[in-house]
């Protein structure tokens, strides 16, 4: 019996932005700040040993987080909602990352919102 192996690569950045929810009823109606952590994960087939260099992944993470990094995040997501900031950087990353699987993004340590591929 063969094994059919999948493999998936990933890392995690941080960034800290604040954002507020207008059609929302409580708190995070008014402006805040968070702490966002970001996990990133590339599906592929190992070649020379590896799906993708971390280094590499981590650059490109880096490019389109940087965008959001210290920013009012509803100035450049319409309804920053921890689901609408994943959708966000996913549609970005796609276009670098080619095999990209899946985003999810921590607002504070506890909460995610997660987009993935359809596999």
């Amino acid at each position: 019996m063969s094994l059919k192996l999948k493999y998936r690569v990933g890392t995690k950045i941080t960034f800290e932005a604040a954002h507020y929810l207008p059609m929302y009823s409580g708190e995070c109606r008014r402006l805040h700040g968070h702490t966002y952590t970001v996990i990133v994960e590339v599906e592929g087939k190992p070649k020379n040993g590896m799906v993708l260099d971390f280094k590499t992944l981590r650059q490109k993470i880096k490019g389109i987080i940087s965008n959001l990094d210290h920013y009012d995040l509803n100035t450049m997501i319409d309804y920053p909602t921890a689901e609408n900031i994943a959708t966000w950087i996913f549609k970005r990353l796609k276009e670098e990352l080619p095999d990209l699987y899946k985003v999810r993004v921590y607002e504070g340590l506890n909460n995610y919102a997660e987009v993935y591929r359809d596999s």
